[in-house]
């Protein structure tokens, strides 16, 4: 049983997650002011690709659409792709709204 439930543990997680294609100014204490390009995103966080030199346990502000200015954690990172976390899970309607603006079909 352990398995199934992990199972659909992992099915839902993959699919909270978003494609995205869109790129934002980021500031953080140790690298200043870098855009980055979010590849992902979640209620929760998103992953970016070609990582600044952000390390785990970073913290880093960036102004979304829709959203606007937001802190997010490095939570983890693998070669050049970095996964964080928003300080605050984001609303569904701001959610929703955020998604119809990055759809990697359009952006």
């Amino acid at each position: 049983m352990a398995t199934a439930s992990q199972n659909s543990d992992a099915e839902l997680r993959s699919k909270a997650r978003h494609r995205a294609n869109l790129k934002v100014i980021a500031e953080s204490r140790q690298h200043s002011e870098k855009t980055i390009h979010i590849v992902n995103v979640s209620a929760h966080g998103f992953m970016i690709d070609g990582n600044p030199g952000y390390q785990r346990g970073e913290r880093v502000e960036l102004r979304l659409p829709v959203i606007g200015r937001i802190e997010a954690l490095v939570t983890w990172t693998v070669e050049q792709r970095v996964g964080l976390q928003f300080e605050r899970v984001l609303r569904l309607p701001d959610f929703l709204a955020l998604l119809d603006v990055i759809d990697p079909k359009t952006g």
